[in-house]
């Protein structure tokens, strides 16, 4: 798997007080984050049901150049702005099947 195509879901439940500060720290991350070496697609998404929960929808060469970038500064300042603002995260690593 060391250079096979990862995909990437992240759910973030923004807090209903959050919200738009989730939104405008999690649409700060997309263009730097499409710049990054690796990056194929780096998707938000908004729910049309439920306006607090989002989804980030990635798509990476590798799994390498994924961790690259988690240990960016653009990430840990999203963690910083955002703290106590996010009610639940998830984190799905996953593999294109099928094809």
């Amino acid at each position: 798997m060391k250079n096979k195509q990862l995909t990437i879901v992240a759910r973030i439940l923004a807090k209903e007080e959050k919200r738009d500060l989730v939104k405008a720290e999690l649409i700060k991350l997309i263009a730097v984050t499409q710049a990054e070496e690796g990056c194929i697609d780096y998707d938000l998404h908004q729910d049309n049901e439920d306006p607090n929960l989002f989804l980030f929808y990635e798509n990476w060469e590798n799994r390498e150049l994924w961790q690259e970038h988690m240990n960016k500064a653009h990430l840990a300042d999203y963690m910083k702005a955002t703290e106590g603002a996010v009610a639940e995260f998830s984190l799905n690593e996953m593999t294109l099947v099928g094809q």
